[in-house]
């Protein structure tokens, strides 16, 4: 009976409900897009990384992330090389050059990263059969899923047509395409080899920004790990496969404003939506303060009272988390679309809303029946 009187007074006023769903779902969908853009942040931070075929990585103790690395000295690798357990290494150079849109001839930086063409580091679509013209002078491979603002490379490619452009006035030759994607701190990418990079993306030889050790199978990766951190200096750092992707998303999260911008944007959509539904549920607890107070003169306690306004903020909660289910995914879409970013709806992410959403409109509830449990029925006769 409680929860036909609870729908009952909620759809009683049909404008006043809409605008609670309105409002409800405007939170619900702002909680959406903040949590989504902030996973893409860290998950298109690490894509690199988790492509990346290695068990332990060397990084200078001066680097903090992809779009801020210092070059160390390669013979870090060769004295690594030297554990017991460690059964191959390689360089990779990385450095932000401007490329030059090929059509309006605008330029752009792009993230370029150089690696030896005859090893296995790399694990990415298109890229293995792709890797052999890296071998010759001024080639590289471009990155598909870079943004448009690079040009139509992809589609020429795909036309037969020879792309030719610069990166950093160095003219290059496009001979193939891969897949990795675009993030917050690049928005495109290329690959080439260790003298191209020299020579398009400077650099000195002999010094790398990552260095990658791959263990033997039968070899204990922590021993080997504890190993490699004995034996270097401080001027290096020594990660594990997610050690390495922690300290890029740690760098995001702790080190920029980008990672506190999206939390805060979480907690205000949270604010906003108890705000508008403890408007409506207050406003609609004072419409029916005389009925209320008859009930009570009857004899209906004050938690028969909570349960009703309680359950009219679980209906509102979860008629207005559904639609805006469907326009987040819709809108996830469309920047995935526009900006290649990671974004996508997952079922975590669809419960976390819903949960918060469940909280925001009881703490609602919980606050609006407070008027209700002052209300004494002698006073309002």
């Amino acid at each position: 009976m409680s929860i036909s009187l609870s729908w009952l007074q909620i759809s009683h006023s049909k404008i006043r409900l809409l605008i609670a769903l309105a409002g409800i779902g405007f939170a619900d969908i702002l909680m959406f897009l903040q949590l989504g853009f902030r996973a893409a942040l860290f998950e298109s931070a690490i894509t690199l990384h988790k492509r990346i075929e290695g068990d332990i990585f060397l990084m200078s103790s001066q680097s903090t992330a992809l779009i801020g690395l210092d070059r160390f000295s390669q013979r870090r690798m060769y004295q690594a090389l030297a554990v017991e357990g460690v059964e191959s290494m390689s360089p990779i150079y990385i450095n932000f050059a401007l490329w030059k849109n090929p059509i309006d001839k605008n330029t752009r930086g792009i993230m370029v990263i150089g690696i030896d063409p005859s090893d296995q580091v790399l694990n990415l679509p298109n890229f293995e059969e792709n890797k052999e013209i890296l071998k010759l002078e001024d080639y590289v491979l471009f990155d598909k899923k870079s943004r448009s603002e690079f040009g139509p490379i992809a589609q020429l490619y795909a036309e037969n047509k020879v792309v030719k452009t610069e990166v950093s006035e160095q003219q290059v030759t496009v001979g193939g395409l891969f897949e990795l994607g675009a993030s917050f701190g690049a928005d495109g990418n290329i690959i080439t080899s260790e003298s191209n990079f020299l020579r398009i993306a400077g650099g000195e030889q002999g010094l790398i920004e990552i260095g990658v050790l791959r263990v033997s199978d039968d070899a204990n990766l922590d021993v080997v790990l504890a190993k490699v951190r004995q034996i270097l200096p401080d001027d290096v750092q020594v990660f594990s496969k997610e050690e390495f992707m922690d300290h890029e998303k740690s760098y995001w999260q702790n080190s920029t404003a980008i990672g506190f911008i999206f939390t805060l944007g979480t907690a205000i959509g949270l604010v906003v939506g108890i705000v508008i539904v403890y408007q409506i549920l207050y406003t609609d607890v004072s419409d029916h303060l005389p009925e209320y107070a008859t009930l009570k003169a009857m004899g209906y306690r004050d938690r028969y009272f909570l349960s009703l306004v309680f359950q009219e903020a679980l209906i509102l909660a979860v008629l207005g988390f559904i639609p805006s289910a469907g326009i987040a995914t819709v809108l996830y879409q469309l920047t995935l679309q526009a900006t290649g970013l990671p974004i996508v709806m997952t079922v975590t992410r669809l419960g976390t809303v819903f949960v918060l959403t469940v909280v925001m409109c009881t703490f609602s509830g919980a606050i609006a029946v407070r008027r209700l449990e002052k209300a004494d029925p002698a006073d309002i006769f």
